[in-house]
């Protein structure tokens, strides 16, 4: 038998995070612990907001599925219940989290592999290009640069942020707010600037002019990429995949997205969609495997949970047993 409980949580901004899309203040998740004779696992979910999930959605899902968790789900057997999205996400980490404890082990450990600290990549919300560049300049210990781009003056951004920050490595995210004239005109631009990813540019129903496209830069597919169904269909429009495990449900099917990566020579962006530690944490047995680190949600934010992820500046360290796994 396995109690399920179900927590909101809200984390507040340091400033507010400022994409294509959306300006976020704070978050709301949900904090989901699962009790079996007196062992706990616990996990932190999102959701997928543009896809219209919510706590509330969540909430729903999890309460209507109650009675098969509460006799004894199984992480496979869950594969087959929740579809893809943060309630999948919130119980399958937990269950990771509960059989590590049950067993007194490390997740790492069942799964068969080790764990090393890893450098995230740090995220400059959209902004002026003045503004860019000072927030470039003032993280000088982030040497990883995630830049959040809308459509309007690309290249002084770039070019702002790049003069502030000859030494950066710099990605880009342009969260699906670019057309396929201004892919093709910022091309060079991106080429000369060393960006090492442009992730999303194009609206998820653009995809078919990624096809087989001899770019300069590695394109990454976040929006367009949910779970591993997905895969198949964009194999040929992508270089790389953004894995977050609210998008597609949980470690679990991280993992097996993970393999057709390596199968089929893709690079791997692990990323989150905001959260504490314990929503990073499961992320970091994906970032053993990733090109790109994108887990920095604590360092945006004004508050987190006990125990924190530790980070050495940019640098993560794995999680302690008490926070997760």
């Amino acid at each position: 038998m396995i109690h399920v409980s179900v927590e909101d949580i809200q984390w507040h901004m340091k400033k507010p995070f400022i994409t294509a899309t959306e300006s976020t203040s704070y978050i709301d998740a949900l904090l989901i612990t699962l009790t079996s004779n007196g062992v706990t696992g616990r996990a932190e979910t999102l959701g997928v907001d543009y896809l219209g999930e919510n706590t509330d959605t969540i909430k729903r899902q999890i309460q209507e599925y109650l009675s098969e968790f509460t006799l004894g789900i199984t992480r496979q057997s869950l594969q087959t219940i929740l579809l893809p999205g943060g309630a999948r996400n919130g119980i399958d980490c937990a269950l990771w989290d509960l059989e590590a404890k049950r067993q007194n082990v490390r997740v790492w450990e069942i799964i068969g592999m080790s764990m090393k600290p890893v450098e995230t990549l740090y995220t400059l919300p959209c902004d002026t290009p003045e503004e860019m560049a000072n927030a470039a300049r003032i993280c000088p210990w982030a040497k990883q640069l995630k830049l959040k781009l809308d459509s309007n003056d690309v290249m002084e951004k770039l070019i702002s942020v790049r003069d502030a920050r000859p030494d950066a490595d710099l990605i880009i995210d342009a969260n699906t707010s670019w057309s396929p004239t201004l892919l093709d005109k910022i091309a060079d631009t991106l080429a000369s600037a060393k960006i090492q990813l442009l992730e999303q540019p194009l609206p998820t129903g653009d995809d078919a002019f990624l096809k087989d496209l001899n770019y300069p830069v590695p394109i990454c597919a976040d929006e367009s990429f949910q779970s591993s169904t997905d895969f198949d269909r964009i194999l040929d429009h992508y270089d790389a995949f953004n894995i977050k495990l609210d998008k597609c449900g949980g470690l679990t099917e991280a993992l097996k997205i993970v393999n057709q990566c390596k199968k089929n020579k893709k690079k791997i962006l692990v990323g989150n969609m905001l959260g504490s530690s314990l929503a990073m944490a499961p992320a970091l047995i994906i970032a053993q495997h990733s090109d790109w680190i994108d887990l920095d949600g604590p360092l945006l934010q004004r508050e987190d949970i006990h125990p924190p992820i530790h980070f050495e500046k940019t640098k993560m360290h794995p999680p302690d047993i008490s926070l997760w796994g």
